[in-house]
């Protein structure tokens, strides 16, 4: 197949912020050089066909309900979908997908698809893609259609990350600012090389728990929570929550300025925090988690480590002094290696671009 169009669209880590996008708060996160390519081609009829190397080939109609898509094709259809609700005119096509995002690694490669198709489709029929209506469309996918009520926090950094580095999300207003890393900071990704297993429905107790502690307050949302509301409540899980998710809207505000200042060591610290409380007071982390972050915070260059993503698996997140990249890599690896049996995956990566799609030789953002 002769592509018309190429879209790409970036994964992303989250340097602090977790568990906040939800409740209407502050996330920093950096879009990653991994990211999903879609090369796609018009056809003259209803029908798009997908191929993938990871997971072969599948076709849907546009006329049918994207929910009757096989698997990982659901992402697609539902962008088709929520596109064509808002008036795009969606055309059936043949696209060939690929991806250097590690699957269910907590570095959002579900995002990415979506991005990706929607500046893919937009491509297609000549509409400029409009990157924050595509992530709200894609957070609409994964409500509505996948059925997990995420936040806004992957779509929207893969839509309009720079590649200067991690942004700030205000998920309330949708208001981006992006920022520098801190001078001679490295940010590297930790797989600890386990997977999520039943965190869905420990990602449902916990958003239904914020919600119980803002509806108590007479709040919307736990954004509007002040420390001391929180700590007036009765001891318990729910408390536990409110606590994390306040305390973590203020650490996200205390990193920006911390970036600001270009002090590598208040945002580590800030990182460091940032883990017990996910650890002890969320409750979201785990012990293959717990040992990388461990692992990285006895290397000298780390300045701060901490679990990134919903939780339970995936991926961890250093800091670090720059010059020692290579033996801290090192040091990791081998280190988890011999305390967990399986050898992890480590990257040092520098900030991504957000989403975009070429066509006729141009690109469009």
């Amino acid at each position: 197949m002769s592509p018309s169009v190429v879209a790409r669209a970036p994964g992303r880590v989250n340097l602090i912020g977790e568990h906040t996008d939800y409740n209407d708060g502050f996330v920093l996160p950096m879009a990653l050089p991994f990211e999903t390519t879609i090369a796609a081609r018009a056809r003259g009829d209803r029908t798009v066909r997908l191929e993938s190397a990871g997971y072969g080939e599948t076709r849907f109609s546009l006329d049918a309900p994207p929910d009757e898509a096989d698997g990982w094709a659901r992402y697609v259809a539902g962008m088709a979908h929520m596109l064509d609700s808002t008036g795009v005119p969606v055309s059936g096509f043949d696209a060939s997908i690929s991806t250097t995002i590690p699957v269910g690694a907590s570095l959002s490669s579900s995002a990415a698809l979506e991005l990706a198709s929607g500046f893919a489709m937009c491509g297609l029929v000549g509409v400029e893609p409009d990157p924050v209506l595509l992530a709200r469309l894609g957070q609409r996918v994964e409500n509505e259609i996948i059925g997990i009520q995420s936040g806004i926090m992957d779509q929207l950094i893969s839509a309009v990350a720079t590649p200067e580095g991690p942004t700030l999300i205000d998920c309330r207003s949708l208001e981006t600012t992006p920022f520098a890393l801190p001078a001679d900071g490295l940010v590297v990704i930790m797989d600890t090389m386990t997977r999520r297993e039943l965190a869905e429905s420990e990602y449902d107790r916990r958003r239904a728990s914020c919600e119980r502690v803002a509806a108590a307050l007479g709040h919307r949302v736990l954004r509007d929570a002040t420390p001391a509301e929180v700590e007036a409540l009765p001891p318990g899980t729910d408390r536990r929550r409110a606590r994390h998710v306040v305390s973590e809207n203020a650490r996200v505000l205390a990193a920006v300025e911390a970036l600001v200042r270009s002090d590598g060591v208040a945002f580590g610290a800030l990182m460091n925090e940032s883990h017990e409380s996910l650890r002890t007071g969320y409750e979201v982390s785990s012990p293959a988690l717990d040992l990388i972050v461990e692992i990285a915070r006895e290397h000298e260059a780390c300045l701060g480590a901490r679990m990134t993503g919903g939780g339970f698996g995936g991926c961890a997140v250093a800091l670090i002094d720059r010059p020692a990249g290579a033996t801290f890599v090192e040091h990791v690896r081998e280190r988890y290696g011999e305390a967990h049996g399986s050898h992890p995956d480590v990257w040092p990566v520098d900030p991504g671009a957000g989403a975009s799609v070429r066509s006729d030789a141009s690109t469009r953002r």
